[in-house]
């Protein structure tokens, strides 16, 4: 299982970074989907490789909001990360949400809330 959360890690980091490339650009070249979407898996995979690197399948966690609340089992520093902005944290991903640059800079900046707290909590280097 350690070998699949540190897969997890390393693929939610480079979502991490391709959304930031994206979210970087002048607003008017922004592709909103792409921040939108490479954030949010970045946050499902952060979730997921913090499960499995303590012994649970993620697979069993059908939604963000599942695979947040395992973790605050886990570790109750995890309420310090707001999921509150964010729409697709119970449900299946939305496209429509996604159109709207606040919206994703919020998707964005919760995905980099959880890699720092990772971080920062040396689940991750």
């Amino acid at each position: 299982m350690k070998e699949k959360a540190l897969t997890l890690f390393k693929d939610a980091f480079e979502k991490l970074d391709q959304a930031n490339t994206e979210i970087s650009r002048p607003e008017e070249d922004i592709v909103s989907y792409l921040v939108c979407k490479n954030a949010q898996v970045a946050i499902e995979n952060y979730l997921k490789g913090f499960l499995f690197q303590n012994g649970l399948d993620a697979s069993n966690y059908s939604t963000i909001d599942a695979l947040f609340e395992q973790c605050k089992r886990i570790n109750t520093k995890f309420e310090k990360i707001k999921l509150s902005t964010i729409n697709c944290k119970s449900e299946e991903f939305n496209t429509a949400y996604c159109n709207d640059i606040t919206r994703v800079s919020n998707c964005f900046n919760i995905a980099n809330d959880l890699d720092t707290f990772l971080r920062e909590e040396e689940i991750i280097a």
